[in-house]
């Protein structure tokens, strides 16, 4: 038996490999070639989110890079989509910004056409959808978006939840975390560790300490990924971060990154 010409004998179970196999897709979505001329897609990278104990915090550090080059120090990849709803962004930032003025126009149209807002099934449903629509560039390998989801109802019904999608719009709720982007290896790791082993698990933590977790998973992600931006004083170049509680999502200013900041950063 064949699959796309393969062998059933080679296979790994591993669909992106049997793709790029046959040429199909571009290799690791880095360099997509176009005729005789290279294209270099900027890329953006670590983001995370988890529970705390009064809701959820979404972080994300700020540097795009295209290849082995630092573009820009400054990218937002935490965007507030709605008063209730969050999305981080890993991937290709020209795809991830389409998707998220998608979601904003969409979720305002129908909040002021239907007189209620969107329900929270819908968004999570919505944003795989979209994910879907973008599955050609993201098997060319030129497109790639992998969301983190942070959201609430804006009813207050429930807690706030976290989503996370695969490439193709496959979306699955976290009960502790989610992480995406480059950096997400080394930033799991410590989470995992902290929820299976620590006495003060982030689900238990304050806000201002799980604001300073989220910073030090983020340098940690540094560290180890140098397409993930750090932290930068002399320049006040801090992460993004913002809280959703059942009150809406509240936005983490600059100025108080810096004092929560551990001096040795």
């Amino acid at each position: 038996m064949e699959i796309l010409g393969v062998s059933a004998g080679a296979q790994t179970g591993d669909f992106v490999a049997v793709l790029r196999s046959r040429n199909l897709l571009f290799p690791e979505g880095r360099l997509a070639q176009t005729g005789s001329a290279s294209l270099s897609i900027p890329e953006s990278t670590t983001v995370l989110s988890f529970h705390y104990r009064d809701g959820v915090i979404v972080a994300g550090d700020r540097r795009a890079t295209m290849g082995h080059t630092v573009i820009h120090d400054r990218a937002d990849k935490v965007i507030e989509i709605d008063r209730f709803t969050v999305m981080a962004i890993a991937g290709t930032p020209a795809t991830a910004y389409e998707i998220a003025r998608v979601l904003q126009h969409s979720f305002e149209y129908y909040r002021r056409s239907q007189l209620q807002p969107l329900s929270t099934d819908a968004k999570v449903r919505m944003v795989g959808k979209l994910l879907k629509e973008n599955l050609a560039l993201t098997l060319q390998g030129v497109g790639v978006v992998v969301p983190v989801l942070a959201l609430v109802d804006p009813q207050g019904k429930g807690s706030p939840k976290i989503f996370f999608y695969d490439a193709l719009g496959a979306q699955f709720e976290a009960v502790d975390f989610a992480v995406s982007g480059s950096g997400s290896p080394a930033a799991r790791s410590v989470l995992q560790y902290l929820n299976r082993w620590s006495e003060s698990p982030p689900a238990r933590r304050t806000e201002e300490e799980a604001i300073i977790l989220a910073l030090q998973l983020l340098d940690v992600a540094a560290e180890s990924d140098t397409a993930t931006g750090g932290i930068d004083r002399r320049t006040r170049i801090y992460p993004q971060v913002k809280l959703v509680r059942k009150s809406g999502v509240k936005s983490i200013p600059e100025e108080r990154l810096s004092l929560l900041l551990p001096a040795s950063v």
